[in-house]
């Protein structure tokens, strides 16, 4: 949540309290208000194969159509308002971050899951309806404000908001909350742009199952690598320094466009009951990694 008044000026826009800030679509930045998207930033990538899947196709990636996406967002399920719906059964993706959470909290595997989400802020979730909700509609949340009605949302269907009055993004506090609660096996999502983070993580919470998402972010090899070190699953996204890193530390990928590398034992696990679950038909063959050729990618790979 911002201070009182002006925060930051981004472009033309001064940011102020109730402003949104998320990145996703092609890593366009977008800051939402009132319910509205009030500027759109300039796509860094210009055609995704999951983009195109979307619910509103985004084919190719330019400004406007990504505006439109996210406007759609809004209007279908509250995003960034009071009225975000925190719950959902429905999978989108076979290997995407939610629908693997969504499969660990079913098995077992996982006892809660610590998230971000716009509204609320840092999340624990132990419910597979409620990380579907909230992750399987969420990418690349920067910044957001806490509304009291999605956080009594929350709280009602069982989830713990970490900072209620702030909204603050704050993954040490949700494990360190987790663990309070006494649940050990906890899956915990951060952004490719902070390997440091994933590495305290680690060396603080060894029994939990780090996720990196929206990597698009990872700037340099060497970063791609830390978080492949630490880390249990990476999605690629638009990173050609995570593909990089995968080839010599993958043991499983997961999906062609956008694929997610198991780079430990515990993600490994995780993609193979997500295999277990799924009635889609399925190959698998020990092959070196990772593999691009047999589908579209991200395009350009930043």
């Amino acid at each position: 949540m911002f201070p009182t008044g002006p925060y930051l000026i981004i472009g033309w826009v001064i940011l102020t309290t109730g402003d949104h800030i998320i990145e996703a679509i092609g890593m366009t930045r977008f800051i939402i208000r009132d319910g509205k998207v009030l500027e759109t930033g300039e796509p860094k990538v210009h055609t995704c194969p999951l983009a195109k899947r979307f619910a509103s196709p985004v084919d190719p990636i330019t400004r406007e159509a990504a505006a439109a996406n996210i406007s759609a967002r809004i209007r279908r399920f509250g995003m960034c308002t009071k009225d975000r719906q925190v719950l959902d059964e429905e999978t989108f993706v076979l290997f995407g971050a939610s629908e693997l959470m969504n499969t660990g909290l079913r098995t077992g595997t996982l006892e809660a899951a610590v998230i971000a989400c716009d509204g609320a802020g840092t999340v624990i979730v132990r419910s597979p309806e409620m990380v579907q909700g909230i992750g399987g509609r969420m990418s690349g949340l920067v910044v957001t404000t806490p509304y009291p009605e999605v956080i009594a949302r929350i709280e009602d269907a069982g989830g713990i908001v970490v900072n209620p009055d702030t909204g603050a993004m704050d993954a040490l506090a949700g494990l360190a909350k987790a663990q309070e609660m006494g649940w050990t096996n906890v899956a915990v999502t951060i952004i490719g742009s902070q390997p440091e983070l994933a590495e305290e993580i680690r060396a603080r919470y060894p029994k939990a199952l780090i996720i990196v998402v929206h990597t698009s972010s990872v700037t340099s090899l060497e970063n791609a690598l830390r978080l492949a070190k630490v880390a249990d699953l990476i999605f690629s996204c638009a990173s050609k320094y995570m593909r990089e890193a995968a080839a010599s530390m993958a043991l499983v990928q997961g999906g062609i466009g956008v694929p997610v590398f198991a780079t430990s034992k515990a993600g490994k696990i995780l993609i193979m009951e997500r295999l277990v679950e799924t009635d889609q038909p399925i190959l698998v063959k020990n092959t070196r990694l990772p593999v691009s050729d047999m589908g579209s990618i991200p395009e350009p790979l930043v």
